[in-house]
């Protein structure tokens, strides 16, 4: 039997990797996926898999959570080593995963939120819009970042900035105060 080839991207939320699954596989039911994947959002790694055709939502939900635990294990006690738990790391990791464009901007972006956290500031993240109100992380993840998204969380890159935003081609330009950070708004925004 030919094997069903499912590949789930980085960030995807439990939504559309639902989707992408009922799509895929016959007997995949996304609304008792989706119940029993609300718990582990975040913890679902995007990879490329390989079903076969009975495949159904236990299936996926197993296979992929292992794949989850099996790329995060070896940078367990990098995560203890710094004072964070799993859970920070990967939540970290997820909003990372919406916000940055590509590989030369998501450590600086992972600093620039850690130090938000470290200084009691809003993350103010468009991606989740509570983070404009409150202090801290989101409770849970928002999506299901990749490895790189994850590294970044747990190895965020020092540097003098406080803001950033991508312009309308994606570019990231950083601050280092609030008036710089508007000045860029104006400049790049509008």
């Amino acid at each position: 039997m030919v094997p069903i080839i499912v590949t789930i991207p980085e960030g995807f939320d439990v939504d559309k990797i639902g989707d992408t699954f009922a799509s895929k596989l016959p007997n995949f039911n996304k609304s008792r996926f989706l119940s029993e994947a609300e718990e582990l959002e975040g913890y679902l790694f995007p990879d490329t898999y390989f079903f076969l055709n009975k495949a159904d939502e236990k299936d996926v939900l197993k296979k992929m959570n292992d794949n989850f635990k099996k790329k995060i294990t070896p940078f367990l006690p990098e995560i203890i080593s710094l004072g964070k738990n799993e859970k920070e790391i990967i939540t970290m990791a997820s909003i990372i995963e919406k916000e940055s464009k590509g590989d030369a901007d998501r450590e600086i972006i992972s600093g620039i939120l850690w130090k938000r956290i470290e200084i009691n500031m809003p993350l103010q993240v468009d991606a989740v819009s509570e983070t404009y109100k409150i202090k801290g992380l989101p409770k849970s993840p928002i999506g299901n970042p990749g490895l790189l998204a994850i590294l970044a969380s747990i190895r965020p890159k020092s540097s003098p900035y406080l803001y950033y935003l991508h312009d309308k081609d994606g570019i990231v330009h950083y601050a280092k105060t609030f008036l710089e950070h508007k000045k860029n708004i104006l400049k790049f925004l509008k």
